[in-house]
């Protein structure tokens, strides 16, 4: 009687287990995570696309190294599922970006096995020296491996890195994960540099040049034409890397688990200082919906294992994103001095539909947000209207260029801040929470916030009519709440706010996206024979200070809210109210924030509940302000 096969990985708790294995049998396990990967994602959703393409070199790395000793530390960490499933959080993995579950970034909080929390790009080889500087100064740790895509290896941040780690010689390993792919195809010198790269002879030995065994001879002359040319070259060249100081070791087949394994333990043994590992794999690898897709399965929802088909729920509104985009076609179609910019998100932020109707006024940066933003302040001072459009979380990574190129010299940058506020799956790492505050408190900005995608619309063309300096406007991200959007936006009056609905009791000031759920609490307040006036601040800065002071004279209290952090917008207007003597007249203000700490992934509405934003939260608020109880005020102030 045959005993029924026990698959490999039902053998795996940690990665120890896989030096029990041999080559055949990784090559095997592979296969093996690959399938656990897709029926995981299937059932939660996420960043499926890049998980597939590092199957084999995940199995490889860790077979080879011994984490959490050595340290490996993924760049972005869209690809992290395998190396999740294979550092015992394998029972897990279906709670993946679910409220309580496993985050979809490597998370130090969460395993030993992450050593550096990664979301956002090109910080893997900066946190990788660290570690091996570490080491070489006594601390308990062992090599330190960093794994970084070639859209990643475009931005400054890891050219930094490396050229610091190129001088200073340590011990390091990076293995440059190139799928030509990052979220959208790779722009810029590097790319083709990458693609074109001729190496001259490396320090180890060479592997075999075998052809990829694939079901689609085109794709397969293509990778050995490419494997060729990166491999033999003239001996007097050495690569770009080289250059930098690192050995180079490559192109190998990074779906090849006999490469892999022999490239990896050549390095571990012998490698004395920096090498870099030029590893070309394909994203979405062995599954054909995602191979085919134009964004390899970058990001999915819910989907069907045979049919590759995502579940998406059809929204009863159109996306934020798409809003912008389509608004500024409309807008550009008008002035021929509108120009986007996005940094390696055209689909993201919604700048592809610019792309498509105006390409010679459309860019892609790549992943440089610094250098998007200092551009846009050249192509303003140049006297063109740029749109940057950034994710507000992203956004950050280029402060430094927003107050000095841009605020400093007062330039008419038009920043669109994509999902602000918080987002859901994505969890903390991506949360816009801090634009409010790290703009408005900015000299020469106007910051504006959409209740929703009509006012959006305006919003856009209120940027466009504003030249007098950096102006900004931010939106959450998915769909809107529905309203009939208007066929033109009509500038609005900078910092001037809208009351929606009149009260008398308290006042409900709203900034942005919040303003829906402050007409929730007005109605439930009604019921508790409490009348309530909702406003929409609408500018953050500057805020109407008018509007402000008549319901501070018109109602017994005033409860600012906002979808950011604190220290923000409500900060700003208390600041403002104290310099006015509000408060020496009796004025009883509340504000209504995101709390000081960080919120992890569930949905938006499971996190505002966290968060205490909820329209159940905003009427206990003003309940509790005005001493309501049983539907009667309490005692008077």
């Amino acid at each position: 009687m045959t005993r029924p096969h026990t698959p490999l990985l039902d053998r795996v708790i940690g990665p120890s287990d896989l030096r029990a294995f041999d080559d055949a049998e990784l090559a095997t396990l592979a296969d093996e995570v690959r399938a656990e990967v897709i029926d995981a994602v299937s059932v939660t959703g996420g960043h499926l696309g890049s998980s597939l393409g590092v199957v084999e070199l995940t199995v490889a790395i860790h077979a080879v190294f011994n984490a959490p000793h050595d340290k490996l530390i993924w760049d972005v960490g869209h690809q992290c599922y395998p190396h999740k499933i294979l550092t015992e959080r394998r029972s897990r993995i279906r709670t993946l970006r679910q409220k309580g579950g496993l985050s979809g970034f490597t998370k130090r909080s969460e395993s030993e096995f992450d050593p550096f929390g990664a979301a956002h790009s090109s910080t893997s080889i900066s946190a990788a020296l660290g570690f091996a500087t570490a080491r070489d100064l006594g601390m308990e740790t062992g090599d330190a491996i960093a794994v970084i895509g070639d859209g990643a290896a475009s931005a400054g941040m890891a050219f930094e890195a490396l050229n610091n780690a190129g001088a200073e010689g340590r011990r390091l390993i990076v293995i440059l994960n190139d799928n030509e792919m990052s979220i959208a195809p790779p722009v810029g010198a590097l790319s083709k540099y990458m693609s074109g790269i001729n190496t001259g002879p490396t320090p180890f030995p060479k592997l075999g040049e075998e052809e990829v065994d694939t079901d689609d001879p085109d794709a397969l002359r293509a990778y050995a034409q490419r494997a060729r040319t990166l491999v033999t070259a003239q001996p007097a060249k050495g690569t770009l890397f080289e250059e930098l100081g690192f050995s180079y070791l490559g192109p190998i087949d990074g779906h090849d688990m006999d490469q892999l394994l022999a490239a990896l333990r050549n390095v571990k043994t012998r490698a004395d200082g920096p090498v870099l590992i030029h590893c070309c794999t394909v994203k979405g690898k062995g599954y054909e919906p995602a191979e085919a897709s134009a964004d390899c399965y970058h990001g999915v929802a819910k989907f069907d294992v045979p049919t590759g088909e995502q579940k998406k729920s059809k929204p009863n509104a159109p996306s934020y994103t798409s809003v912008f985009g389509k608004t500024l076609v409309a807008e550009a179609g008008r002035d021929p001095k509108i120009v986007g910019i996005t940094a390696a998100m055209p689909s993201g932020t919604g700048i592809d539909h610019l792309m498509k109707a105006f390409p010679d006024r459309a860019f892609d940066v790549g992943i440089a947000e610094q250098h998007a933003v200092t551009f846009a302040a050249g192509l303003a001072a140049a006297g063109m209207r740029p749109f940057c459009a950034i994710y507000s979380s992203f956004l950050q990574r280029a402060y430094d260029q927003i107050v000095h190129d841009v605020a400093l010299q007062n330039l008419p940058v038009r920043f669109a801040m994509d999902r602000a506020g918080l987002v859901g799956a994505d969890g903390a790492t991506h949360a816009g929470a801090f634009d409010i505050g790290y703009l408005s408190h900015l000299p020469n900005f106007t910051v504006m916030a959409a209740a929703d995608e009509a006012e959006l619309v305006h919003m856009v063309a209120t940027a466009v009519d504003f030249d007098e300096g950096p102006i900004a406007f931010r939106y959450p991200r998915g769909a809107g709440v529905g309203v009939e959007l208007p066929e033109y936006g009509v500038p609005l009056e900078i910092g001037k706010g809208r009351v929606v609905r009149e009260g008398s009791d308290v006042a409900l000031l709203s900034l942005g996206a919040h303003l829906s759920e402050c007409l929730i609490a007005a109605e439930t307040l009604q019921t508790r024979g409490v009348s309530a006036t909702v406003a929409d601040a609408r500018f953050a800065k500057p805020f109407d200070k008018a509007l402000i002071r008549q319901l501070l004279r018109h109602h017994e209290a005033l409860i600012c809210v906002e979808q950011g952090a604190c220290g923000g917008f409500g900060a700003h207007v208390l600041e403002w109210l104290a310099r006015d003597g509000a408060f020496d007249r009796g004025a009883k203000v509340r504000t209504m924030t995101l709390p000081d700490r960080f919120i992890d992934q569930a949905t938006p509405d499971e996190m505002y509940e966290d968060a205490g934003l909820t329209a159940e939260d905003i009427t206990g608020t003003v309940l509790e302000t005005l001493g309501v109880v049983d539907g009667r005020f309490g005692l008077a102030t």
